[in-house]
């Protein structure tokens, strides 16, 4: 599938014309390129992560591939509730990880990789038309909270947790590699973070969407945020340690509520 986004995303610069202005390195200011950018981000999630999680899927469980995917009800509904949560009140421990991942030494390609990423991220989040919020959050918050949590939790974690036969064992490599994959190492750790609780909010519900709707709106408020308020991002202050230790308590707390209302077995899911 990623072989196949390469020839589609050929086609599309082919097209437009707008290739070698995106090699180049986009300008906050050149509109054409960054919709074209867009629609290139979209159809990497879809064919790269969703599409690929799918055959996966369709493959090993013709009759039910949805519903082997987690894409079922949550045995509670207060899951929802509690994911999102877990997620919005990870924020100053999420950014306190992002302090420690500048530590790390890391290779020059690397930091160019990430200075372009984000470079490209800013040209993507300037509105310029009034429609431009609605596309943001569609490309950038729900298209890839729906495709990475099909490929990354509904299928990766759901291997890795078969071949470890422990479910902490299994979502930590999923979330390793869930970070990897994005290729921007400087936010190795708190993507990682990140990944750790959404593979535990999916394993505790038994539901995939319980996973997607927490990604969504963690993404969301991010971009939002990003748009109307970018000199904040700029900022990025550093977050006291009393605030840290706190979204760390309110983690584990609701981490321990979730575990707490769940039913989930490992011969529940993998031998029934």
């Amino acid at each position: 599938m990623l072989i196949f986004f390469i020839l589609v995303s050929g086609i599309i610069y082919q097209v437009t014309g707008i290739g070698n202005r995106l090699i180049a390195g986009l300008t906050l200011d050149d509109t054409a390129a960054a919709d074209v950018g867009k629609l290139v981000q979209f159809f990497f999630s879809v064919l790269v992560f969703g599409f690929t999680g799918y055959l996966y899927a369709r493959f090993t469980f013709r009759d039910t591939p949805g519903y082997h995917l987690g894409l079922r009800p949550a045995a509670r509904n207060i899951f929802y509730l509690l994911a999102i949560l877990l997620l919005l009140f990870s924020f100053p421990l999420e950014e306190w990880l992002g302090e420690l991942n500048k530590h790390i030494p890391l290779w020059h390609w690397m930091v160019r990789s990430e200075q372009e990423n984000d470079r490209q991220v800013e040209a993507f989040l300037k509105v310029h038309h009034s429609f431009d919020p609605v596309i943001n959050v569609v490309v950038m918050a729900a298209v890839p909270a729906f495709c990475e949590e099909i490929c990354f939790r509904g299928a990766l974690q759901r291997i890795m947790i078969q071949i470890c036969r422990r479910p902490l064992a299994g979502i930590l490599i999923t979330s390793f590699l869930f970070a990897f994959f994005h290729f921007q190492f400087e936010g190795f750790l708190p993507r990682m973070f990140l990944a750790v609780l959404l593979g535990a909010a999916y394993w505790y519900s038994g539901s995939l969407w319980v996973a997607i709707v927490a990604h969504f709106v963690f993404n969301a408020s991010q971009i939002i945020v990003a748009m109307y308020a970018p000199g904040f991002m700029a900022k990025n202050p550093s977050i006291p340690w009393l605030i840290v230790l706190q979204s760390l308590v309110i983690v584990v707390g609701l981490l321990s509520a979730m575990r707490n209302r769940s039913t989930a077995t490992f011969s529940g899911v993998y031998e029934s």
